[in-house]
């Protein structure tokens, strides 16, 4: 008896409705505006938008930063920021075709408004249309203005037979994630990095250092005027470790480790900080005593972490679709597709769609892009022969569709950057092997020494026409093999150089068994985006290095207080 009336009333009970999610607020407040533009927004006399589209970007951070043994930053904060894309005429030629503008400076354009690329924080959609009608009426005068430009351009000049259209078609999709929750302890990080902070601070060698932890949550709202809906969301925590020290000849040392994960539990734990900061302190320290190298062309084998930089710098950059069609690029692969462009061990992709490598977390791990598209992975180079392009919506030659590569940072216009590059190699050898082919090959050139390049700062490289196409990668951990004994001595003051096709071609027919990841940003004119490298340890016959900027400044005069 007693089961049935339970039974009873379970069954009178009120049914709990699911709460309403909130993000839908601010979906509908952009639906509205963007369904508002594309049906009343035209100038007297002039072509109305073919297409709009908004993407609001929604942050919420935390980060507490410890020096010395003590908390120098501890505190939380949101922002929210709102881009708007006006094109007007048609896919085929509008506002954003690549045909060259003029280059003088428009004195109107720089004395005229600009409305602000903020949202508020609060979700209210008034104000949120409101942002977002601002922006949307200056992007249409603009583009207005940018497609006469173009139109009068096409009247004086012969139409180049390689034009391309200027805006791809695809698909329109709808997605949402599901909502996540920022999970940040911050007094207990606080103390952590207090702690680690002092192990760093302890050493007198090491004048500065820096402790800082960081917790992100991004929640990317878009909308289109084909009908693209897409609330994407980001969890992304980071614990970086820095120290700076000064050589007996003045060079300014610096030293740094960072760790990234989508959790706060893939951050390191106790023990493994504290042997990250010993790890990272015994090296700057050893850095300090360390000999200077001078200028070097010789054998080198690139460790992963180096090895996945150079193929981002040499190769990746020079892959970004948008870089095949500005004349003032330097267009180094274009007309490329089918041809070797790497020795024939090796194949490259980039496939933002792996989340982890290696029980590593991937920063450059996204399902849609800031197009609205969504990822895949993309095979770059097949067995030495190039066979794609990265690319966003504008259309590459031969190949009009994108391939969910569309990237920016805050409220930069989006073109194709990589997000997880990874480098294959069906030659693959165990390091020790590696190694022993380092040596034959210092000793055929009869070289005195050769290099392996443990780590490197970060890179950059020149794609443009107007300077020389090269790249660059500032060392920090470089080791001297001697050719007979093969001792590996620790060495500073070097800078690796090259250009791009001689890069490439230097590379020996073999790289390591073992691949390494690599998480970080880049920066480019799209912004700083999260990257990743997969990468094996790779030979190269010949790498060229160059002097460091030395600097002469002198120590702290006095100890540490």
């Amino acid at each position: 008896m007693r089961s049935l009336l339970l039974c009873s009333l379970l069954l009178l009970a009120p049914r709990l409705e699911a709460a309403p999610d909130p993000r839908e607020a601010i979906v509908s407040a952009m639906k509205a505006e963007l369904d508002r533009s594309m049906q009343r927004l035209r100038l007297p006399g002039y072509e109305a938008p073919y297409f709009v589209s908004y993407l609001v970007r929604a942050q919420e951070s935390c980060q507490v930063v410890a020096r010395y043994g003590a908390t120098y930053t501890d505190g939380c904060g949101k922002s929210r920021a709102t881009y708007v894309e006006v094109r007007v005429g048609d896919y085929t030629f509008d506002n954003s075709s690549p045909e060259p503008s003029s280059e003088m400076i428009d004195l109107e354009e720089l004395e005229a408004y600009t409305p602000g690329v903020e949202g508020p924080v609060d979700d209210d959609p008034q104000a949120l249309r409101t942002s977002l009608w601002l922006l949307t009426d200056q992007k249409y005068k603009k583009a207005l203005t940018e497609l006469h430009k173009r139109r009068s351009k096409r009247a004086m000049a012969v139409v180049d037979p390689d034009t391309v259209a200027s805006f791809s078609r695809e698909l329109p999709e709808s997605h949402r994630d599901a909502p996540k929750t920022l999970v940040f302890a911050r007094p207990r990080w606080g103390e952590r990095a207090k702690r680690a902070s002092m192990l760093l601070h302890k050493h007198p060698e090491i004048f500065d250092s820096i402790v800082k932890v960081t917790a992100d949550r991004v929640v990317r709202y878009y909308v289109s005027s084909e009908g693209a809906t897409h609330v994407s969301e980001r969890l992304i925590y980071g614990l970086h470790l820095e120290g700076a020290a000064r050589a007996a000849d003045g060079m300014y040392l610096e030293h740094e480790r960072s760790f990234y994960a989508d959790s706060e539990a893939g951050l390191p734990s106790d023990a493994d900080l504290a042997a990250a900061v010993d790890k990272l302190a015994a090296e700057l320290i050893a850095l300090r005593s360390s000999p200077a190298l001078d200028p070097y062309s010789g054998p080198a084998i690139l460790l992963p972490e180096a090895a996945g930089v150079f193929f981002h710098e040499a190769l990746g950059h020079r892959l970004e679709g948008e870089r095949l069609l500005d004349e003032k690029e330097g267009r180094t692969f274009k007309g490329q597709l089918g041809k070797p462009v790497v020795p024939r061990f090796l194949s490259v992709y980039d496939d933002p769609t792996l989340p982890s490598a290696m029980g590593k977390a991937l920063n450059g791990h996204y399902d849609w892009d800031d197009e609205g598209t969504r990822s895949r992975r993309v095979t770059l180079v097949e067995k030495g022969i190039l066979r794609g392009y990265l690319k966003s919506r504008t259309p590459v030659l031969g190949d009009g569709r994108s391939n969910g590569h569309a990237r920016a940072e805050g409220v930069a216009d989006p073109m194709a950057r990589m997000g997880v590059l990874v480098v294959e190699a069906t030659d693959r050898k165990p390091y020790a092997q590696l190694k022993r082919m380092l040596l034959d090959e210092v000793r055929r050139q009869n070289k005195p020494f050769g290099l392996i390049v443990s780590d490197i700062v970060g890179g950059s490289t020149n794609t443009s026409n107007y300077e020389y196409q090269a790249f660059k990668g500032q060392a920090r951990l470089v080791y001297k093999v001697d050719a007979k004994t093969g001792l590996e001595t620790l060495v500073r003051g070097v800078e690796f150089v090259g250009t791009p096709l001689t890069f490439l071609n230097k590379l020996a027919a073999a790289a390591s068994d073992r691949a390494g990841v690599f998480n970080g940003y880049c920066g480019a004119e799209s912004g700083l985006v999260l990257t990743s490298t997969v990468a094996p340890a790779v030979l190269m016959s010949e790498i060229e290095l160059q002097r460091q900027r030395k600097g002469l400044a002198r120590p702290p005069i006095l100890g540490k207080p």
